[in-house]
């Protein structure tokens, strides 16, 4: 199937590895150039060759929380795609706790990592966007669930949810698309940290699988091939969606 992917430009942030360099990986194989970002100067470099590098593939350092990145990125990406058909925005997690236990000050924090940075990119990129582009938001499937002991992101990812739905109604006369992908455990370099963390990794993956209708995590490419289709004009009539990406976690909502 040919997703139509050749020659168009895409942006992806907190893509220097994880789902988002997952994804940046199979829309540069389909023939797409990237734009990666991350925070760290170094990783986003090496993502980039990883990838190929130009005209493919280019890196830049951006963190979201800072007010001057949407324009720093924006302006990034027009240099080195010429063309922007859409944006795959990703940012951490905020802090880890439980409702009553996390302090204001990492609620404060939460609200600028997960909404405010996100909203400050699409207002900067909305004027940029060809006819026909996409906007996909990483979220998680707390959108749907809360997930124990990320009371901070159980809060504020259903909001962006609400937000990128808000956008699919605005910039739907236009013809871009929006939608928020709900991914579930993907066996990511996060994913081993808190599994070691955990003081037993094997015994946390088999109470996960157990977990899981699939009886497995996921790959980092099943999740960067249905986000690279989605970005792309084969899923042409695809917007205001939040789609899950969780092995059946969610099957019952």
């Amino acid at each position: 199937m040919d997703l139509g992917l050749g020659g168009r430009g895409y942006l992806l942030t907190g893509a220097s590895r994880g789902l988002g360099f997952a994804t940046a990986r199979a829309l540069v194989d389909d023939g797409a150039r990237v734009l990666v970002s991350s925070r760290s100067a170094g990783s986003v470099t090496a993502a980039a060759e990883s990838l190929g590098g130009p005209p493919s593939a280019f890196g830049t350092a951006a963190d979201l929380a800072d007010p001057g990145a949407a324009e720093r990125l924006v302006t990034a990406a027009g240099e080195r795609l010429d063309r922007i058909d859409g944006v795959l925005i990703s940012v951490g997690g905020p802090a880890p706790g439980t409702v009553l236990e996390a302090p204001e000050e990492a609620w404060r924090d939460g609200v600028e990592n997960v909404l405010l940075g996100p909203l400050r990119l699409v207002k900067a990129l909305v004027p940029h966007l060809s006819d026909g582009a996409a906007i996909g938001f990483v979220l998680s499937t707390s959108v749907r669930q809360p997930i124990g002991h990320l009371a901070i992101s159980n809060g504020l990812r259903p909001g962006l949810a609400m937000t990128a739905k808000a956008l699919a109604d605005e910039l739907g006369p236009r013809g871009i698309r929006v939608f928020g992908l709900l991914p579930g455990t993907v066996a990511t370099d996060r994913i081993a940290e808190i599994e070691d963390a955990s003081g037993d990794a094997a015994a946390m993956r088999a109470r996960t699988e157990a977990g899981i209708p699939l009886r497995r995590v996921g790959r980092p490419e099943e999740f960067g091939r249905v986000a690279a289709f989605l970005l792309s004009p084969a899923a042409s009539y695809v917007s205001g969606a939040m789609i899950p990406v969780d092995g059946g976690v969610l099957r019952s909502l």
